[in-house]
């Protein structure tokens, strides 16, 4: 069964939004709480080569990111870039620490990479920046047979 399409991008809007707010989160706790030198300590004492550019490249692909995410700008690129913050995150933090996040696991680390794959792959839905900018939406549109 398929939802209507105004029940899909409804729900898109709603994934982007919850998603994208937890990527503003820790993009703006690299940048102000912890600091992009507290960033960078961090991932170089966890072995995160160039753990500078690394840190820099992790706070802004998930502040601006996630902000695009929020609002449906440039959704699939948003998704992809997050995607890969969050493939560097598994790799270099939390694949050795098991799944459960209590134990510094990657559970969080999946759930926003699978979304933003998700994301990326299918758009940002009619209720979206992207919509408003292209006229279209590939979200709202049925899948070619």
């Amino acid at each position: 069964m398929t939802l209507p399409a105004p029940a899909r991008d409804l729900s898109l809007l709603l994934g982007r939004i919850a998603v994208g707010l937890v990527f503003v989160a820790h993009g703006w706790q690299k940048l102000g709480t912890s600091g992009i030198d507290g960033t960078a300590a961090f991932f170089d004492s966890v072995g995160v080569p160039a753990a500078s550019a690394a840190a820099w490249f992790a706070a802004l692909v998930e502040l601006l990111g996630g902000a695009a995410l929020v609002v449906g700008l440039a959704v699939p690129v948003a998704g992809l870039l997050l995607l890969v913050d969050m493939v560097g995150a598994f790799v270099f933090v939390h694949a050795g620490a098991g799944l459960f996040v209590e134990q510094g696991g990657y559970e969080l680390v999946l759930a926003l990479g699978a979304a933003s794959l998700v994301l990326a792959a299918v758009g940002a839905g009619r209720f979206s920046a992207d919509h408003l900018l292209t006229g279209r939406s590939r979200a709202a549109q049925p899948a070619a047979a």
